[in-house]
């Protein structure tokens, strides 16, 4: 979806005129399909490498528009959101030193993004998910500014009719409502092109389908979100719920959401799948069309197919048929959406030639997979790998069950390797990225894995969530840069942590969140036993929706069971008779030393944090007294 002027369909007449349009490229890309005017005869690779930016604090940085300003370079463009950058390699031709000579070229436009952001005083970081993400980073203010992301985002807003709703379950859940398309841009990877030809189409991309979970297996590299442990590979949840415009009805009647795997094999080519994406997704946006692309192809010449491709832009198969024009001459590539950004460059090059050594690989080996392997095993194996990676358990080939770790190493390498010699690549190159993948899987040592490991240990080594998160950014970034794959990093540790005191800058970083509530209908004696049993001195009041409603402490439990009710039985007074109802509360994006001062203002001893009215967590003033001795020690 690169086209600039792009806009919501503004009325009738303009929707009718885009949707003519958009058949017109389908009529006019089987014609071309039927005259020999898609090329074939060679394959050809490419990348596109996405990444966040982050500031001194290791937070996310909204400084994309005057990083690319910077770095001038018409392979960089823009992502969903200010804190995104994406460039986009040229075409190697599948052969010879293809793949190092990718990487030569990745590595270069890393160090141009770099010196970019390094002039904005900011880092770049490669990583499925930034872990230093909050919700509060993901409103329309830090939307690129550019019209078509506001339209797609209207788009799919109007289209969806509520709040998108995001729920995944990990060793931590997540539930949140959303009301915008930004949890999109939590999302960055590393997204391999493969061109073949259009009469192998339908057969390498049914292969693509099949290779995809164990390709991803080994690559998870995104498991935590917004501070919670979910995923291994929580992208593929994430994604396709941040930008799921069905409704209700939708959803129940069973409507495949926008990002998805598939429902079938491809039998009869490129077409097929884009008739089905154009039957089954409404029409976001449109553009103005000024070719005649039937014309055109009756001329011999090969359009742009400009409608078809942004609808296509709309559409997020995770193998997703494209099409393109280079030097006159159109193409098919198959695009593989799943590998994730990171954890290091050789990393996602070993992701790459694995997955392009069993696309050379599984067809000669094999013949067609559909007559293998059913496509819901496909499927699920898809689901599976990338809720726990490794550790998945696949059906496989002939009915075959294996675990992901086994599947790769004893069926999938030696294929992959096999489809690379076939291809022509350098034996360097296959022992190289080939040996990386094989110590990753042996070692059980993933991005993912890296990451949830680094973070058990700083918990037992104490510091707060955010320092946790912080520090694993930082060293990611640390260890990425020295350019050694993720299995031969060493766990992060609080030691290698720097810029402490941005762990405490607002009370969202370390405010309780796992809290014991009480309703207002609930007997005083529940308050007075919780206090008792968790050592509590405040206990806060909330609905059963979860807006905080009062507050009952110690001190005014106390004060107002001894004096105010001191004839009447404990037992007949609720919660709701004698809680402070006139709370003093601040928002998670509160300052530390703003919130500070509000509980020696009110003197007061806790202070509840809430969004809206609802309750997400609590400071205290003993909190305080353990930070500044925190801080303290760290500082001597």
């Amino acid at each position: 979806m690169g086209e600039q002027a792009v806009q919501q369909p503004s009325n009738h007449d303009e929707m009718q005129d885009f949707v003519r349009n958009l058949l017109g490229d389908v009529q006019a890309l089987e014609m071309m399909l039927e005259s020999d005017m898609i090329e074939t005869g060679i394959r050809r690779i490419g990348a596109e490498q996405e990444m966040f930016l982050v500031d001194s604090g290791y937070r996310p940085a909204p400084t994309a528009i005057e990083v690319l300003k910077r770095i001038n370079n018409p392979q960089f463009t823009t992502e969903l959101a200010r804190f995104n950058l994406e460039f986009n390699s040229i075409p190697h031709e599948w052969t010879g030193a293809c793949l190092s000579t990718l990487e030569k070229e990745v590595r270069r436009l890393y160090r141009v993004a770099m010196k970019g952001a390094e002039q904005e005083n900011c880092k770049v970081i490669l990583t499925g998910i930034l872990p230093t993400l909050s919700h509060s980073d993901l409103g329309l203010d830090n939307m690129t500014p550019m019209p078509r992301y506001f339209a797609l985002n209207d788009a799919l807003c109007k289209l969806r009719g509520n709040d998108f709703q995001t729920n995944i379950k990990g060793i931590d859940e997540l539930n949140l409502s959303h009301d915008n398309v930004m949890l999109e841009a939590c999302n960055t990877s590393f997204q391999v092109h493969f061109q073949v030809g259009p009469k192998e189409f339908a057969k390498l991309y049914n292969v693509a389908q099949a290779v995809t979970a164990p390709v991803m297996a080994a690559a998870v590299n995104s498991p935590v979100l917004l501070g919670n442990r979910l995923w291994a590979e929580t992208r593929i949840a994430l994604f396709q719920q941040s930008v799921d415009a069905r409704s209700a009805t939708h959803s129940a009647r069973g409507m495949r959401p926008r990002v998805h795997f598939g429902g079938d094999w491809c039998k009869d080519g490129v077409v097929e799948l884009f008739r089905e994406d154009i039957a089954r997704f409404r029409t976001l946006l449109s553009i103005a069309v000024e070719e005649d692309s039937i014309e055109q192809v009756k001329n011999k010449i090969a359009p742009q197919l400009n409608a078809l491709r942004l609808h296509n832009g709309t559409v997020y198969r995770w193998n997703r048929p494209c099409y393109g024009v280079a030097d006159g001459v159109a193409h098919l590539r198959i695009e593989n959406r799943v590998i994730p950004s990171g954890p290091s460059i050789v990393d996602e090059m070993a992701n790459s030639a694995f997955f392009l050594g069993l696309m050379s690989g599984m067809l000669s080996e094999h013949g067609p997979i559909e007559d293998l392997l059913d496509f819901s095993d496909a499927k699920s194996n898809f689901i599976g790998a990338a809720r726990r990676g490794l550790n998945a358990e696949f059906h496989w080939l002939g009915g075959e069950v294996l675990t992901a770790s086994r599947l790769i190493q004893e069926r999938l390498l030696p294929l992959a390797e096999k489809g690379l010699r076939e291809s022509g690549i350098d034996d360097a190159d296959i022992d190289r990225y080939l040996g990386v993948l094989d110590e990753r899987v042996s070692r059980g040592r993933t991005g993912s894995q890296w990451c949830l490991q680094s973070l058990a240990a700083m918990e037992r080594d104490g510091g707060t969530r955010d320092e946790r998160l912080r520090t694993v950014t930082k060293v990611t970034i640390d260890r990425q840069r020295r350019g050694r794959p993720v299995h031969s990093w060493k766990l992060a540790s609080l030691s290698e942590a720097e810029s402490w005191s941005e762990s405490y800058q607002t009370v969202s970083q370390f405010m309780l969140t796992d809290l014991f509530t009480v309703r207002a209908e609930d007997i005083v004696d529940l308050a007075a036993t919780l206090m008792e049993w968790e050592r509590l001195r405040h206990v806060l009041v909330e609905d059963d929706d979860g807006n905080l409603v009062g507050l009952v402490s110690t001190a005014e439990l106390l004060h107002l069971v001894s004096r105010k009710y001191s004839r009447d039985p404990l037992t007949s007074l609720t919660i709701g008779e004698i809680m402070v109802a006139d709370v003093v509360t601040c928002t998670p994006e509160t300052r530390t030393a703003e919130a500070i001062s509000l509980m020696q203002t009110h003197r007061i001893g806790c202070l509840p944090v809430v969004r809206g009215n609802r309750l997400v967590g609590l400071v205290t003033d003993r909190q305080f007294v353990d930070v500044a001795g925190r801080l303290l020690d760290r500082r001597a």
